[in-house]
């Protein structure tokens, strides 16, 4: 017998096992990642959820008396960055504002989830925000006053924090939920995200900051001018 045939056959049976593997890893990461927000389920009514094509869920619902929106949204492309998973946590109510301003922890330009870039113009930031934080908007005549954003600038004490939007269509927080760990990322290019999922008890603190954001804004608007 040709020394050969063993050896093609421990080939082909590594080639199956490793075929096999890749089969399991891939299932897992499907049910892992569809299950990203299964924990916070239980935070809203009405719940409507499907399926996004990075394989991570998108939620609505709503919380009280109030909708809400949750998206997981991975960014493996980042040039010179650990791989990140970002989770925007908006509320879908029309608000009484006649502009957009956009308040973004580290701006890069690169950010997949923002039109942060795309607002024409840039606002000073306050002493009492971080000095790390860049505001823009879309018409510096129309901004909220400066308290409203100022009463909330401890946000941004958070280091996930990522980004705040309050806008016409309603108001966002963005956090960075995950990244890549960095040895096995630099080793193996391993940039596994979303095997666990997001944590109820991080994400309650900042729908109830939205929730607060929004009466700040609602009562100066009904107050007299």
């Amino acid at each position: 017998m040709s020394p050969l045939i063993p050896l093609a056959a421990a080939v082909a049976a590594l080639g199956l096992w490793l075929a096999v593997r890749l089969v399991r890893e891939a299932r897992g990461r499907s049910i892992a990642r569809a299950a990203y927000f299964d924990a916070v389920k239980p935070l809203f009514t009405d719940r409507q959820i499907r399926i996004e094509p990075t394989g991570f869920p998108r939620l609505a619902g709503n919380r009280g008396r109030l909708a809400f929106d949750l998206q997981a949204i991975p960014d493996t492309l980042a040039f010179r960055k650990l791989p990140a998973l970002w989770v925007l946590v908006t509320l879908t109510e029309p608000m009484p504002l006649k502009a957009t301003v956009d308040l973004m922890a580290r701006p890069s330009g690169g950010e997949p989830f923002s039109r942060f870039p795309g607002l024409p113009q840039s606002l000073p930031t306050p002493p009492s925000l971080p000095v790390h934080v860049a505001i823009r908007t879309d018409d510096a005549s129309q901004v909220l006053p400066e308290t409203v954003i100022l009463r909330h600038a401890d946000l941004f004490l958070d280091p996930a924090v990522k980004e705040l939007v309050l806008s016409p269509k309603g108001l966002r927080i963005v956090i960075l939920a995950e990244e890549a760990d960095r040895g096995r990322y630099l080793i193996f290019r391993d940039a596994e995200l979303g095997m666990t999922p997001l944590d109820r008890a991080r994400l309650s603190p900042l729908l109830g900051r939205l929730s607060s954001i929004r009466e700040n804004i609602l009562a100066l608007a009904k107050a007299p001018t």
